[in-house]
């Protein structure tokens, strides 16, 4: 059997860059699919794969995940034996502003992929990136493969949807297809307009003398959070099994932004009390109050488990901006 080769779509982004990295680091031949306008502004759109783009091992191609055609040809172009379909619009409060776009890029996307997986290589393997979201007005806690689903935002109910066409195409037409139901995961490569990185950075740039006051919304709001580079192991692992299936991945543990501000202010020696303020424009229309999931069928099949704390995280997060100066 020769070298592996694995498409990520989504791979500039937070996952998609650790997910290649431990893929290259496994043997993999990476391919990404980016949209085209990534391909023209470089330089900042692939900070986050300088060192593979470097050593030339991840090879991207220009396409519009909306677009059965660009899907189509990528695929085609690549014949991978796995597709981590990662790209999505994941910012939840955007999804309240732009409702069209998310259902658009989110659904039309996923289907595109498995269309495209089907009618040119069904023996390929599809992971989808599904979402704790999708749990939303939670009915237990904590939160596993049969708890039912209760979207309280567009994002949510577009992962909803992508869930179901991944498990419809999965029992229809026998393909490998399994969706990773991921809690909030993060690190130093999340994209600035997360909860978690507007508290880094804004720890970092009041600890340098850049500003006095950072906003936030709910500060009671509790989620599952773990770290990227543990969550995307399991996305493999998923992958490697006898038959596909869906798996919650999540630590157990859950903390509110509050107690994550308070972390992030403690870093850097400081009082978040006295530097934090409300901010009603990031209150959201509807809220997921508390998140937690119960990665026990992952732990047990998957032989998987995060490796970062919480603690752990917060730190990571904050003296990588303070480090870099808030570039």
């Amino acid at each position: 059997m020769g070298q592996p080769k694995a498409l990520i779509t989504g791979i500039t982004g937070q996952d998609g860059s650790y997910l290649a990295e431990h893929l290259v680091g496994l043997g993999y031949e990476v391919y990404g699919l980016v949209r085209r306008v990534a391909i023209q502004d470089q330089q900042v759109r692939y900070g986050r794969l300088v060192s593979l783009l470097g050593d030339g091992v991840a090879e991207l191609h220009g396409g519009t995940i909306q677009d059965y055609g660009s899907v189509y040809r990528v695929v085609a172009d690549v014949k991978p034996d796995e597709v981590y379909h990662l790209a999505a619009q994941s910012f939840v409060a955007e999804s309240f502003v732009d409702a069209h776009s998310t259902m658009d890029i989110n659904i039309t996307g996923t289907l595109n992929v498995l269309t495209a997986v089907r009618d040119l290589i069904p023996e390929c393997r599809v992971y989808f990136a599904a979402s704790s979201e999708m749990f939303g007005k939670v009915s237990e806690s904590p939160q596993n493969e049969q708890t039912r689903f209760y979207g309280r935002s567009p994002y949510g109910i577009s992962k909803i949807a992508g869930f179901e066409l991944t498990r419809h195409f999965r029992e229809a037409y026998g393909m490998f297809a399994c969706s990773g139901i991921l809690f909030n995961h993060e690190s130093p490569r999340r994209g600035m307009e997360f909860v978690t990185r507007k508290i880094s950075r804004g720890v970092a740039e009041i600890k340098l003398g850049l500003r006095e006051k950072i906003g936030l919304g709910n500060m009671e709001a509790r989620r599952d959070w773990g770290h990227s580079k543990d969550y995307v192991k399991a996305m493999h692992l998923m992958l490697q099994q006898d038959e596909p299936d869906d798996y919650v991945v999540a630590t157990g543990e859950t903390h509110s932004v509050r107690r994550f501000c308070e972390l992030a202010f403690m870093t850097l020696g400081m009082d978040w009390k006295l530097h934090v303020e409300h901010d009603e424009h990031c209150e959201r229309p509807s809220d997921v109050e508390l998140l937690c999931g119960d990665a026990s069928k992952a732990k047990w099949e998957l032989k998987w488990k995060p490796e970062t704390t919480f603690e752990e995280l917060v730190k990571e997060m904050v003296m990588a901006d303070y480090d870099k100066g808030v570039e």
